[in-house]
């Protein structure tokens, strides 16, 4: 079992699911982390304080190659550029203390798969202890296998990749790569990645770059979003049950269920009045990211002079109202989330059955610092299906399932904008969250279907209902135009952001229908 030599890595110390306090212990004795004053781990990432997604290979093979969306996002690689990388990375990790942990993903038995872990660095091995789910007895087969080597360099000109670090996914050999970055993201994406690939062709699930939570009445709600929306604020919710924050199946059934066994959360400007639950889940056992800490160790949640992408990781039993096992079923209400820059979106506006589609096509949100190398202001971007950068399949079948499950299930679909109102970045203002929770809340009760048409506003150019009110919401916040100073300058944004929608769209026009189409802004 501890045996790593069929890898190839040869004569290594290996710890083997090794306990929290015994990581906890090692990193601090390699002074790779500190503890804080509440006796929490805490690690600098290096280089990368976030994911690299122009560094993500996928073999390009019998499997693959006419089955992979290939362009920017999922780059193709030759099968000797991987084993070339992987026989260098072997070699580099033998005769090496290594950290070794079998876990799996899937919280349904039936799409289970799976994972061994080999980590160069301890608290990586943490990481993986904390995000994957546990398994409680030994598991003889291990269908995936990540490799992580952060201090291993690749020579980009001989290695015939980009740069030093990769992430490269070999689906016939089942092992992925990941070399050059200790950003830890990078090894939980790749595992969601292999299932965004295999569950839709092998057992018609719908895998969603998703939170989700389960109300008292057996209801389950959705919330989709890139990194910084709020999928993990908004999930985490005392008067619902947490299924899980960040990746999720949707299956025949009808069954929402978590692929992963922890949450990682980002931490900048965490308040535990606003988020109580995840802040008391920082305690011993939870991993920080990036953090400064004051001379008594003393967390400056405040501070992001390494990164706007602070973070800590946690098993999800951390949090202390959960669905166990991690699945609900029954869902009501799917929430898209969007960061607006342009700060014209509506707080919550309702969408048809097109518009729905039209607008998970599009996954338009801003890019928040941090979140990726390179981007140090927000971004007006677009990423199908709330995830591209995870999608190896063409964003229409994901797309395709996702209209259908909400078609035949009467999902009710609401965009929410949690980004900026009264003006764009920089001289608009960020919601408060605490509008926004009340706005959830409203649509999971039913308040917002009880509202008549009339007190619904048609947006002049996305033409979705706006509700004129909201318990709880001051009647203004719910209308952007009133909060600008200048209605010119709302409509001139207005129009700006319908322009990128509609050029973003163009590129899969050939794939939607008409009714999808024209679900999109009139300009």
């Amino acid at each position: 079992m501890n045996n790593i030599d069929t890898y190839g890595i040869l004569n290594s110390k290996v710890h083997f699911n090794l306990s929290v306090e015994e990581l906890y212990k090692i990193t601090i004795n390699k002074k790779q982390g500190v503890l804080t004053n509440d006796d929490v781990l805490s690690v600098k990432t290096g280089i990368f304080t976030g994911r690299s997604p122009k560094d993500r290979y996928i073999v390009m093979d019998k499997i693959t190659s006419e089955n992979i969306w290939w362009g920017e996002i999922n780059k193709p690689v030759k099968e000797n550029v991987f084993n070339s990388l992987y026989k260098k990375v072997t070699k580099y990790l033998s005769g090496k203390e290594l950290y070794v942990r079998d876990s799996s993903a899937c919280a349904i038995d039936k799409y289970k798969i799976n994972i061994r872990t080999i980590c160069e660095l301890p608290w990586n091995d943490l990481f993986v202890f904390n995000m994957f789910i546990r398994e409680k007895s030994k598991t003889k087969n291990q269908d995936w296998t990540i490799i992580s080597a952060p201090n291993f360099k690749a020579d980009p000109k001989n290695d015939k990749i980009e740069n030093e670090n990769f992430s490269i996914i070999n689906f016939s050999k089942k092992i992925i790569l990941i070399g050059g970055t200790a950003y830890t993201g990078e090894i939980k994406k790749s595992i969601f990645s292999v299932l965004n690939f295999i569950l839709p062709k092998n057992n018609n699930v719908l895998p969603m770059h998703c939170s989700a939570n389960f109300s008292k009445n057996k209801e389950t709600s959705i919330f989709f979003g890139l990194s910084g929306t709020g999928k993990t604020t908004l999930s985490t919710d005392r008067r619902r049950s947490l299924i899980g924050d960040d990746e999720h199946g949707w299956d025949q059934d009808n069954n929402i269920f978590n692929f992963e066994g922890g949450c990682y959360a980002k931490v900048l400007n965490l308040s535990k009045r606003d988020e109580p639950d995840i802040f008391h889940a920082i305690k011993p056992g939870a991993l920080l990211e990036n953090v400064i800490l004051d001379s008594d160790g003393v967390v400056d949640y405040k501070n992001n002079s390494i990164s706007q992408n602070t973070r800590v990781s946690y098993p999800i039993h951390y949090i202390k109202n959960i669905v166990t096992p991690s699945f609900g079923n029954n869902p009501k209400n799917i929430f898209f989330l969007t960061a607006d820059a342009f700060g014209v979106l509506p707080p919550i506006s309702m969408l048809s059955s097109n518009q729905a589609a039209y607008h998970f096509i599009s996954g338009y949100t801003s890019k928040l610092a941090g979140t990726e190398i390179g981007i140090d202001d927000p971004i007006p971007i677009f990423s199908a299906c709330f995830g591209s950068p995870f999608m190896p399949l063409n964003p229409l079948v994901y797309a395709n399932m996702l209209i259908k499950k909400i078609e035949k299930n009467n999902v009710k679909t609401w965009l929410v904008n949690t980004g900026w109102i009264g003006g764009p970045f920089g001289t608009g203002r960020r919601i408060n969250l605490k509008y926004t929770r009340a706005i959830i809340n409203a649509a999971n009760d039913g308040e917002l279907d009880k509202i008549n048409l009339g007190k619904y506003n048609i947006d002049p150019v996305f033409n979705f209902l706006i509700p004129k009110i909201c318990p709880n919401v001051p009647d203004e916040i719910l209308n952007q135009k009133s909060l600008w100073k200048k209605e010119s300058e709302y409509y001139k944004n207005l129009n700006k952001l319908a322009l990128h929608f509609k050029n973003n769209f163009k590129k899969f026009k050939k794939f939607a229908s008409n009714e999808i189409i024209i679900a999109g802004p009139n300009i």
